[in-house]
């Protein structure tokens, strides 16, 4: 029998010197990315090999400083990236950590959840349903423990195990047979509890003997980055083409074959698109890491580009609208109500004394359910010192509770020999094992119902006694229980989840409530968080319909109430039949088929099984509904500013790609040159990866309905955006070029007038692509990384402007304040009127609402 109580574990100084000693509790994986390997990556780059080839070329021509300028150029990306890179590999180091499998151990006698590699040999692990084994281990105690061992043998049929018999030499510890005294690490607990004690970590345990590494799941491309990747491979054809024809163009017309090919790789530079899927992954993987920084683990990075697609939260009510920290707040028997409120003024009345005494004689000694330490602590602090109490008395059998018998029965040897049986659980399921009659059970359900509308978590109580000499039976049927009372239970809403359900509300997102208790209880905790009088059904009402049915009703159903785990999985496929986007919550062992189903599936962090955890794409480290609903907004966030990143991509290289081609054709002398497309790119990946990334959300971002999960990144919108945007400045910078060019300016002064207006304009269109939904002077100084890309790129410009040397290099002249005031009213001029069509669709927008509220 277990008996936590009587264990002490390693103490945490011994458990360091073994860590230190033996390693991490962890399979060999594949050998981490180092320095050299990103270094390798980044020079493989197209966009790095076309600034080396150029470079190459002015050696070749003997023009050795601006050969080096572009060198150097090419440093400063590669900096650039490697830095991003390094960002994105801790977020994923981090998020690596905080999905590493837990383990319950006790050390100095007491229960210690740590991360599965922190644990040592000579560890005890509790463990018990739902649990992966965390390392290899004997067996020291057990209660109806059965594993699934097919991970390491193959056999899907799950294993009971034993102790070893006193006396008797272990058996061989190998994996697989009936009742045998060891656990294996990876293995699955799908039924009990035990006790067993490490006896072998990391790749000394079976499973490293066998040579199986358990690394990261291959990492799967998001839909997000399969269109850009698509979309990358088509102007990538493009820009080839196009290259190719600007060499042949310029070689044949201007006979300089080396100036063509100059050429070519300059406009390859300009159209060519590299940030895109650098963008999506950079976006992606941090917007995980910033999930977990609000307490939201993602254990697969496709469930943040869905989050801001979520049209229906089903949510558990227990631990997650609520705080899972259950009290005693009404005990009743016998005619008696007592509402434990009272006991700041009143004692403890002696009629409900027993429904306490039995509550506890059913729960563990050293209980971690919930309910089981509401009902110790009442005990204790009420109850100590009297003959109500049994510290010393020996636990015989344990009957588990089970789908078919939603009891929990214990049966004590006490200190006379006299043997006692304690049962609870369902208040039905309790009448039904006490044998009471139709018009008792009719009484205890009434009671129940009650409570239930009270908004209590109601258990019902009962006891047996057996002689001495009697056999205990196997099956716990045969058991004479007499109905004892009842107890309510309340578990506090969580302070942030009525203004979460508003936020959802405002959002366009229902919330379902999915939860095992009472319909009354339901109820009562949906008025309590703002659902109001939700329509409900119950789990014997959905047992009735076929899928069929329960997709007709299901629309107007805002909680299932009296749910098995199994219905969940009916209750998301029927919502997702309807065309919803469902992020479901769960748990338990039997919810893993509801959320692998589910759209996204979000398993609890704090009192989740690993098996739960491992179905489900998020983890709520906190269990609390509001991270949620924050995880919901963060991922539309996300979404936003990706959006915005690659309008503003494909809005700059329309300009440059028009610098480019638009000289070659008419005649011009060359506006850009491969330094200048260089100098451009260190504004663009900084401003694309960090600015954008960094900005914060809409003011009304959980105002919108979600958008449809068919919506494609590259939408209309995006495009018509970005193509707008890159057409007016493109007609600023030619016309200005024009202008200098046909007004008797040298070409050094004419580029150099253009350049400063696309540098001027290319930080325009970054404030001016901050928001769509207002104008991006209302933003204020919320994103430092903005101001620092900004004040780089206006540094380097003054360099390269009024540094003789710089200047050279650039094949600039100097430009005058008059012109530098005609840059800047150029440049307000190319975004003037996207600001001035937000301001007045956020105008007409808010005229709506107000017109929708009269």
């Amino acid at each position: 029998m277990l008996d936590i109580t009587t264990v002490t574990g390693l103490t945490h100084a011994g458990a360091a010197a073994r860590l230190a000693a033996d390693g991490p509790n962890e399979l060999p994986t594949a050998h981490r990315r180092t320095f050299w390997h990103g270094l390798r990556d980044v020079v493989r780059e197209p966009m790095t090999a076309l600034l080396i080839g150029c470079g190459a070329i002015y050696f070749v021509l003997g023009d050795r400083e601006e050969a080096l300028m572009l060198v150097g150029f090419v440093g400063l990306i590669v900096a650039i990236t490697l830095y991003q890179e390094r960002k994105t590999e801790r977020a994923v180091e981090a998020l690596r950590e905080l999905a590493s499998p837990r383990a319950l151990v006790i050390r100095e006698g007491a229960q210690r959840r740590i991360a599965g590699r922190e644990v040592v040999r000579g560890d005890i692990l509790v463990i018990s349903e739902g649990d992966r084994v965390a390392a290899d281990a004997r067996i020291l105690a057990t209660s109806h423990c059965t594993i699934d061992e097919s991970l390491l043998t193959g056999e899907s049929v799950a294993v009971g195990k034993g102790v070893i018999e006193p006396g008797l030499a272990p058996p061989a510890a190998r994996p697989g047979g009936e009742g045998q005294p060891f656990v294996f690490a990876g293995t699955l607990v799908v039924q009990g509890t035990a006790l067993a004690e490490v006896t072998a970590t990391g790749a000394a345990t079976e499973m490293g003997r066998i040579g199986t590494v358990l690394g990261a799941t291959a990492t799967e491309d998001t839909r997000l980055q399969r269109e850009t990747q698509a979309l990358v491979w088509k102007l990538a054809l493009v820009a080839g083409a196009l290259s190719i024809a600007v060499v042949v163009v310029y070689g044949l017309t201007r006979h300089d074959w080396l100036g063509g090919i100059l050429a070519g790789l300059t406009l390859a530079m300009a159209i060519l698109p590299n940030e895109f899927p650098v963008v999506v992954t950079i976006f992606l993987a941090l917007g995980a890491w910033r999930l977990s920084r609000r307490r939201v683990l993602t254990r697969r990075i496709p469930a943040v580009e869905a989050l801001g697609s979520v049209t229906v939260l089903c949510v558990d009510k227990t631990g997650t609208l609520t705080e899972n920290r259950m009290t005693v707040s009404r005990l009743e028997a016998d005619g008696v109500r007592f509402e434990v409120a009272r006991l700041d003024r009143d004692l403890l009345p002696e009629e409900v004394h027993a429904i306490v005494e039995y509550a506890v004689l059913a729960s563990r000694k050293d209980p971690f359910d919930p309910m089981e330490v509401a009902f110790t602590q009442l005990a204790h602090a009420h109850l100590a010192g009297t003959e109500h109490l049994h510290p010393s008395w020996t636990l015989v059998r344990e009957y588990p509770i089970s789908r078919e018998r939603l009891t929990v029965i214990q049966i004590w040897r006490g200190d006379d020999g006299a043997i006692v049986v304690a049962c609870k659980g369902a208040p039905e399921a309790v009448a039904r094992a006490c044998r009471v009659d139709a018009a008792a059970a009719a009484a205890i359900t009434g009671a129940a119902e009650t409570m239930a509308g009270d908004g209590l978590r109601v258990l019902a109580v009962a006891r047996g006694a057996l002689a001495p000499d009697e056999e205990v039976p196997d099956d716990p049927t045969e058991l004479a229980l007499t109905f004892v009372g009842l107890v309510g239970l309340a578990d506090p809403v969580r302070a942030t989840v009525p203004a979460a359900i508003a936020e959802c509300r405002e959002a366009g997102i229902r919330v379902v409530i999915i939860t095992g208790d009472y319909p009354a209880t339901a109820q009562s905790i949906a008025r309590q968080v703002g659902l109001g009088d939700a329509p409900l059904m119950t789990g014997a009402e959905l047992a009735t319909l076929d899928d069929a049915a329960l997709a007709a009703r299901i629309d107007g159903i805002g909680i299932f109430a009296r749910i098995m785990p199994e219905q969940k999985l009916r209750i998301v496929q029927a919502l997702k039949a309807q065309g919803e986007i469902v992020a479901m919550t769960g748990d338990g062992v039997n919810d893993a088929p509801a959320l692998k189903a589910a759209t996204i599936g979000i398993a609890m962090g704090g009192r989740g099984t690993d098996v739960a955890r491992e179905a489900a794409q998020l983890v709520l480290l906190d269990d609390d509904f509001a991270s949620l609903v924050t995880a919901v907004r963060t991922g539309r966030r996300i979404y936003d500013n990706l959006q915005k990143a690659l309008a503003y991509i494909l809005a700059i290289h329309l300009p440059v790609l028009a610098l480019t081609v638009v000289p070659i054709l008419v005649g011009w002398p060359l506006v850009l040159m491969p330094i200048h497309i260089a100098f451009l790119h260190l504004v663009i990946d900084p401003a694309c990866s960090i600015v954008f990334e960094a900005e914060p959300d809409e003011a009304g971002v959980m105002k919108r309905p979600p958008r449809p999960a068919a919506a494609r990144l590259f939408g209309r919108q995006l495009l018509l955006i970005s193509l707008s945007l890159g057409a007016s400045v493109t007609a600023i910078l030619l016309g200005a070029f024009a202008i200098a060019h046909y007004g008797g300016r040298g070409d050094a002064e004419a580029r150099a007038f253009t350049f400063t207006i696309l540098i001027l304009a290319n930080l325009g269109l970054i404030i001016s692509n901050r928001t769509w939904h207002g104008s991006a002077l209302g933003r204020g100084p919320k994103n430092p990384a903005l101001w620092w890309v900004g004040g780089g790129a206006l540094a380097f410009l003054a360099i390269a402007l009024y540094v003789p040397a710089a200047r050279a290099l650039f094949r600039f002249d100097v430009l005058h304040p008059i012109d530098v005031a005609i840059c800047l009213g150029a440049t307000a001029l190319g975004t003037a009127w996207f600001e001035l069509l937000k301001v007045v669709r956020a105008s007409r927008a808010s005229s709506a609402a107000r017109a929708a509220r009269a």
